[in-house]
């Protein structure tokens, strides 16, 4: 702010016309209002008709006196110290220079060459042998069948797969109480009609495009159970894969072995029932054990040592040899019926009969290999180990011994197109079941060359399979996805039970098996699934039978055979 009486305020005021000029500024503005008055007066003498309008005189509002100093700032500064430069510098020695030089020739060039060669093929073997002696530390430490897991992995295994199947039972608790104690109430109003109730699914994200081919319950543990995949459209072939499950565990396998060509049959050991034989689709044989936590087979055959030269459709475990070794039979298209022996890390075969056409084997015994049929099936009987049948392609059944490899003891015009099973009872030693893709099932006595019971089930018949609980309940799959469950001392003509169990519709079923502990079977389809169902009372009346023992079950298919074969003797005499 500056005083009025300043220089510099005086000058302001001068310049805003106030101050010492205040007086004449008041005078110019007297001045200018008795100007408007005149003027006013003048044009109210020109125009009558404005006079009494009155006008407003416009006032001037002097301006603020508000003074501001203009120079009011002040200057700074301020001086900073600079650092000095400073120069550095560092002297070498220059590198060591040697003057070379030399002529090359052609064979020269070709030697370095051929030297390098030789030196990355020493590093490329010296490559192979580490990685082979870092696969072999790998499958021995390893205890799963990938190998490579960390300690950390193996010492947790257990442990983590109990958890699972908690978790598993407590995600599938309905299930698992339906398999405990479901008993279908409505079997009291049916009579001897019976249901199946589903269970657990089984499938693998693997086996999508594969077909069951083969289903097989543990004989030790009731539990576990061996599924095969491959499949049957022959123009279709690849890989195969063997899962082996537990009720336990619905979710994902607890073994599960990939093979280079499609499994078609499996069977565990009765004594050792963690070795599994194998047959596959190009005439391999191969026996796993499930101890070995390794991909791989603990035996397989080749070309040198016998494979058969077709499909094996069957496999079936024996008791011990002369030299106790274990073997098993196999049953192939190309004819032959082979015992496998396991000596050592390799497997001996013997051929036990060949499989001939017997119209081109009476014409023709020299005929060689012209005349061999295509084996199908084979089974052994369950009280003489030497007896065993054979079904084949032409739907004959064959009864041999394994003391006679040259010919049948008897043979049966069974079936109109191949056999697809035969199976002897459990119970009755004299009787066998068979079935055909003539989509019929009939019942035998092996004395007789004519079947004692024929059912048509009204599509192919892929398997057929006698109950472990009663000498006269039997089960059969077919091709439409049904299974028919047959008590014929409760009813001769028609099944006790016939139910659709396939997902979806034109969906085949293969394979049937059942539990010897639980009142469950399991059956395979031709998309990858394996269905467990459970069976109703009425299915398994035998075991809540108080008088059920084997000599009752023995006698009751014995009388159903009476009543049988008495009009037949009948007419014969």
């Amino acid at each position: 702010m500056l005083h009025k009486e300043s220089d510099e305020g005086r000058r302001q005021l001068t310049r805003l016309g106030l101050g010492d000029a205040g007086t004449a500024g008041e005078q110019s503005l007297n001045d200018v209002e008795l100007l408007a008055e005149e003027e006013l007066e003048v044009e109210g003498e020109t125009d009558e008709a404005e006079r009494d309008v009155p006008k407003e005189v416009p006032t001037v509002k002097p301006p603020e006196t508000a003074l501001r100093n203009q120079f009011n700032y002040s200057e700074r500064a301020s001086q900073t110290f600079n650092n000095p430069y400073r120069e550095r510098g560092t002297s070498t020695e220059p590198p060591p220079r040697t003057n070379y030089s030399a002529t090359a020739n052609q064979w020269e060039i070709f030697d370095a060459y051929q030297e390098d060669l030789e030196r990355q093929e020493r590093q490329k073997e010296k490559q192979k042998s580490r990685d082979k002696e870092t696969e072999r530390r790998g499958n021995n430490k390893s205890s799963a069948p990938e190998a490579g897991q960390s300690e950390e992995i193996q010492r947790i295994g257990k442990p983590a797969k109990i958890v699972e199947r908690m978790v598993n039972q407590n995600t599938h608790d309905e299930i698992a109480q339906d398999f405990k104690y479901w008993e279908d109430a409505s079997d009291e109003f049916k009579g001897n009609e019976g249901t199946l109730l589903p269970l657990w699914p089984f499938k693998s994200e693997k086996a999508k495009k594969l077909s069951v081919t083969a289903v097989v319950f543990n004989p030790q543990y009731n539990d576990m159970f061996a599924v095969g995949h491959g499949s049957y459209d022959f123009l279709k072939q690849g890989s195969g894969l063997i899962c082996v499950y537990s009720l336990k565990n619905p979710s994902y396998p607890e073994f599960t072995y990939t093979t280079e060509s499609g499994v078609i049959t499996l069977d565990f050991h009765p004594e050792h029932p963690w070795l599994m034989a194998v047959g596959f689709y190009d005439g391999g044989v191969a026996v796993y054990n499930l101890r070995e936590k390794t991909n791989e087979p603990s035996y397989s055959s080749s070309a040198k040592n016998g494979k058969h030269t077709d499909t094996v459709w069957q496999v079936y475990w024996q008791e011990n040899d002369l030299d106790n070794n274990l073997n098993f039979f196999s049953i192939s298209s190309d004819g032959r019926v082979t015992c496998w022996s396991l000596i050592k890390n390799e497997l001996h075969n013997t051929d036990i009969i060949l499989i001939r056409l017997n119209t081109r084997a009476e014409l023709d015994p020299g005929a060689g290999g012209l005349d061999l049929a295509c084996g199908t099936c084979i089974d052994f009987h369950k009280f003489t180990d030497y007896l065993f049948l054979v079904g084949t392609e032409e739907g004959k059944i064959h009864k041999c011994s394994k003391h006679y490899s040259s010919q049948y003891l008897d043979t049966y015009n069974a079936h109109h197109m191949a056999v697809y099973a035969v199976r002897w009872n459990n119970f009755h030693s004299r009787v066998f079941a068979s079935c055909s893709a003539d989509w019929t099932v009939k019942i035998w006595d092996h004395n007789y060359s004519e079947p004692m019971f024929t059912f048509d089930l009204g599509n192919s018949v892929g398997d057929v399979v006698w109950s472990p609980y009663s000498a006269t309940v039997f089960g059969a799959v077919t091709d439409d996805g049904q299974v028919h469950i047959f008590d014929l001392s409760q009813e001769k003509y028609s099944p006790l039970c016939q139910q659709s169990v396939v997902q979806k519709k034109k969906t085949k079923a293969n394979h049937l098996a059942f539990n010897k502990h639980y009142p469950v079977i399991l059956v395979g389809d031709d998309r990858g699934n394996a269905l467990t169902l459970k069976l109703s009372p009425n299915l398994r009346k035998c075991l809540k039978d108080k008088a059920y023992s084997t000599e009752n079950e023995v006698a009751k298919m014995e009388k159903l055979l009476e009543l049988v074969r008495e009009p037949a003797e009948e007419n014969e005499k």
